[in-house]
């Protein structure tokens, strides 16, 4: 198979499974942890005008969505890419972090989240799913 075609799919796989694993918990959430009371999760107004009320609880899952969306993207990147594999794996780190920014820019939320968001759920996880799929 060319370099350049498995590098690519490499990238748009790792992108579309991680996304399907963050999306999948993120729907998990509500089932799990209710939202307070009046919050539309399905409005990014609601959600963002009422903020406030989350307790750390309301946090969690979500963080572990884009933590292990962005682990599993960057392991199936690094097993798929060519060579190269780490960059390709912080490639699809970068690219959630593109996602968190624009969340946290959307939506907002306590700093204490967005800091512990922003600096150890992607690009940490693309480093260490990298590792875990063999990468040097």
């Amino acid at each position: 198979m060319d370099t350049t075609f498995k590098n690519v799919l490499a990238v748009i796989a790792g992108v579309v499974i991680g996304g399907i694993v963050n999306g999948g918990l993120i729907n998990l959430t509500d089932g799990l942890i209710p939202v307070p009371e009046g919050v539309d999760v399905n409005d990014v107004n609601s959600i963002r005008e009422n903020i406030h009320l989350y307790s750390p609880k309301h946090f969690l899952l979500p963080f572990l969505a884009h933590a292990l969306g962005t682990l599993v993207g960057a392991f199936v990147a690094a097993k798929i890419a060519a060579k190269n594999k780490l960059n390709y794996a912080l490639v699809i780190g970068f690219f959630f972090l593109l996602g968190g920014i624009t969340m946290v820019y959307m939506v907002g939320g306590p700093a204490w989240f967005i800091a512990l968001d922003l600096i150890v759920a992607y690009v940490p996880m693309a480093w260490l799913g990298a590792k875990i799929a063999g990468t040097n």
